[in-house]
């Protein structure tokens, strides 16, 4: 069956028996959640900086989007003192069922509540949010078309001038047979998340490059089982795209973000006291075991923040 890229992805990921309906992200790819338990400290103390600029609230929301197996809200859950923890109301986002064992007191939903005061983070979802491949042929760029049994591909139809404005904009194509990943669904799925923040923080972490330096033939990807495989939409592999986070910025101001901030992982986590430092040495010596602990601490937290690595992932943060 031929389709557009963005048809194609939609109906492999999340049709039915799409791959995000049946498997969990963990037997595929390895994200900052599943990496360490540090990303989570790192969103408990970027949610308790939230919950000051907000006057601690009565109720406040901690929104995971994408969340995959709920590891994120749960580790957090976990971490958070009992007066933050009373007052959390915890939603866990995804298509896929509700994990096993879940604690009862996060909701599990299909889609965001539809008021968030408090902390929204979407931790590579919106890599995962379908959208159409265009390639620069020399009339002008075309849609690129997929067999969704063997992932061969072929020109269609010209992009629609939506589709066209957007590339101009965000993706200009500068020669025949260079490529894109039209955002603009993006766009729209992040402005649904600011348009949902009554006050507060929403951060989107993903995979992600700057309008002047964008990918020549584009970022479409596949994995299984944790390796790189050819992105065939076909319901057996996860496909993925990086993120046009500044198109995504500029659609978040749009929908009434009053301040935004780009920068990388690595950046943010830093600031958030991540660093990676290795223990002294002294604590060697006066205790073998915590310092072992540290050390194992120091590590996970030097691979969230690798620039070459997980920290090299980018982070937008827009407040309302």
């Amino acid at each position: 069956m031929w389709l557009t890229w963005r048809a194609a992805m939609e109906r492999a990921l999340y049709g039915e028996g799409g791959f995000y309906l049946r498997e969990r992200p963990s037997g595929h790819f390895r994200t900052s959640v599943s990496a360490t338990p540090a990303f989570a400290d790192a969103v408990l103390a970027l949610l308790t900086q939230v919950d000051a600029e907000l006057g601690r609230p009565d109720t406040l929301d901690l929104v995971d989007i994408g969340a995959g197996e709920g590891m994120l809200v749960r580790h957090v859950l976990e971490a958070a003192g009992p007066s933050l923890r009373r007052r959390l109301r915890v939603t866990a986002v995804d298509l896929s069922p509700r994990p096993l064992g879940l604690p009862f007191t996060i909701t599990w939903a299909s889609e965001p509540p539809p008021v968030i005061t408090g902390l929204a983070i979407a931790n590579e979802w919106l890599d995962n949010v379908p959208v159409d491949v265009a390639e620069q042929t020399a009339e002008g760029p075309r849609l690129v078309l997929v067999d969704t049994r063997t992932g061969e591909e072929r020109l269609g139809d010209p992009v629609s001038p939506e589709d066209r404005a957007w590339l101009d904009r965000w993706w200009p194509l500068s020669c025949v047979g260079s490529r894109a990943e039209i955002g603009h669904p993006r766009d729209t799925a992040w402005a649904s998340v600011i348009g949902r923040l009554a006050g507060g923080l929403a951060v989107a972490v993903d995979y992600a490059h700057p309008v002047d330096n964008r990918p020549a033939l584009g970022t479409l990807t596949g994995y299984r089982d944790g390796a790189v495989v050819a992105a065939t939409p076909d319901g057996t592999c996860d496909i993925t795209a990086h993120v046009a986070l500044d198109a995504c910025a500029e659609a978040g101001a749009r929908a009434g973000a009053i301040s935004t901030t780009l920068s990388t992982q690595r950046s943010a986590l830093r600031s958030l006291g991540i660093t990676g430092t290795r223990p002294s040495l002294d604590l060697a010596r006066s205790d073998p075991r915590a310092y072992l602990r540290a050390l194992a601490r120091a590590s996970e937290e030097a691979e969230l923040i690798d620039p070459n690595g997980l920290g090299g992932f980018g982070w937008l943060a827009q407040r309302r």
